[in-house]
């Protein structure tokens, strides 16, 4: 065993340490004025991941002696850049807001790479009670906090194990607002108006989508419409209740027409493929709905409890068949090189917002300031996979230190369990200017 994986948490350490150290005086410089130049973040983050020892690609790597195991460690410099510029045209305001994001990444094993990305750049207007705007915007919507079934324009990835800047998706939208109420129309994805299904999945898909807004009392209430270039209409409603000073509790629910599923899995199990059998595919109606509830107590503690149906998921019984048709390749006479293949086109199916239908999540958090704490647990009554989260982070002025490790676990036959990887690490350092 090499020294360098045992050292890489006492460098981790060492290297939280002296920012924690250095984080009084860098907090304590002054931020530059409003609007007098563009603002953004630095981030440097170190990830570390264990590979699991039963998912697909872990058993497709073990029929391919000789190939080296992917790096564990890497770690990401990013530059996260953001302007708005504002003027006037004939008496009306106009607004340019951009977000740009570049990044250089190296991992354990030397290899490295980079990049640059725009994730917003916007035209808008405003004229009385309506607003206007173009371009490429993060636009997120839904109450949950690890499903949003009605986030149906951003369709972020929920759970991440740290926040990361989103990209925006190409959208023509337009504002009216009342006095205790907003409604939005938005159509996302223009340019993908004539694209296929199989070239436009998930959040690529042209869709008109509209969300409606209204404060009553103690309540927020939402409601929902998307018609889908492919996957055609759905209509969601959602709600948020302060029932007290501690407790609120939130909901959501969604219909859809049509869904996004995978298929793959040959009509004889263990029968080898030519090439990845396993494609995204339009099928029948699918509910997504969940229900959640929040306590936040006097000393800066807060408890989330959700529940969450997800009927565009795969169900038990595919995931059944999944792991059935593994051990089948497993224990196929065929050649070793052929069999790989198809244990590592096993991971396609994994690409899913959530795993299987049914899911319970819970998270408690504390934050006595400067610190926040927080831990949560994801589980999938189904088969009893789970994953474990816990972080720490510490918020400066100007800096901000981000420190979180994911477990994943369960049963054998778990869905979860069978990830590529099997634990995460990260260790982060945000300075804003």
């Amino acid at each position: 065993m090499s020294a360098a994986p045992a050292l890489r948490p006492l460098a981790a350490a060492a290297l939280l340490a002296l920012l924690l150290q250095a984080a009084p005086a860098i907090a304590e410089t002054p931020a530059p004025a409003a609007g007098a130049a563009p603002s953004g973040e630095l981030h440097l983050r170190w990830d570390d991941q264990q590979a699991g020892t039963a998912g697909p690609l872990a058993a497709a790597n073990s029929l391919r002696p000789g190939i080296a195991p992917a790096a564990a460690g890497t770690a990401t410099l990013e530059a996260l850049v953001r302007h708005t510029w504002r003027t006037s045209l004939s008496g009306q305001p106009l607004a340019l807001a951009g977000e740009a994001l570049a990044w250089h990444r190296r991992d354990e094993g030397g290899g490295s790479g980079g990049g640059l990305r725009l994730n917003e750049l916007q035209l808008s207007t405003e004229h009385g009670d309506w607003a206007f705007s173009a371009g490429k915007k993060v636009l997120g919507w839904d109450v949950g906090f690890g499903f949003r079934p009605n986030d149906v324009v951003q369709q972020e990835a929920r759970r991440s194990l740290l926040a990361r800047p989103l990209e925006g998706r190409p959208l023509l939208q337009v504002d009216h607002f009342g006095a205790d109420s907003a409604t939005t129309l938005v159509w996302v994805q223009p340019q993908h108006l004539n694209r296929s299904a199989d070239d436009s999945p998930g959040a690529e898909e042209s869709a008109l989508a509209l969300h409606h807004y209204r404060h009553s009392g103690a309540v927020d209430w939402h409601g929902f419409a998307r018609l889908g270039r492919h996957t055609g209409a759905s209509l969601g409603a959602a709600l948020a209740w302060v029932a007290t000073d501690s407790i609120a509790v939130h909901a959501s629910l969604r219909q859809l027409q049509r869904r996004q599923a995978w298929q793959g899995l040959p009509a004889t199990s263990g029968m080898l493929a030519g090439q990845n059998p396993w494609q995204r595919t339009l099928a029948g109606p699918a509910t997504q709905a969940l229900v959640g509830l929040q306590w936040t107590g006097e000393s800066r503690q807060s408890l989330l409890l959700e529940a969450w149906h997800d009927g565009t998921a795969s169900p038990a019984g595919a995931w059944r068949a999944w792991a059935a048709h593994r051990a089948a390749l497993l224990a196929s006479p065929a050649p070793a090189a052929a069999r790989a293949g198809n244990l590592a086109w096993l991971a396609s199916p994994l690409n899913q917002p959530n795993l299987q239908r049914n899911t319970l999540f819970a998270r408690w958090a504390w934050q006595p300031e400067p610190w926040q704490l927080a831990l949560d647990v994801l589980w999938h009554p189904a088969d009893g996979g789970r994953s474990t989260t816990a972080s720490l982070q510490w918020q400066g002025d100007r800096l901000r230190i981000d420190a979180a490790l994911r477990q994943m676990g369960g049963p054998g036959g778990a869905v979860l369990a069978r990830l590529p990887q099997r634990r995460t690490a990260v260790l982060a350092a945000t300075w804003a200017f």
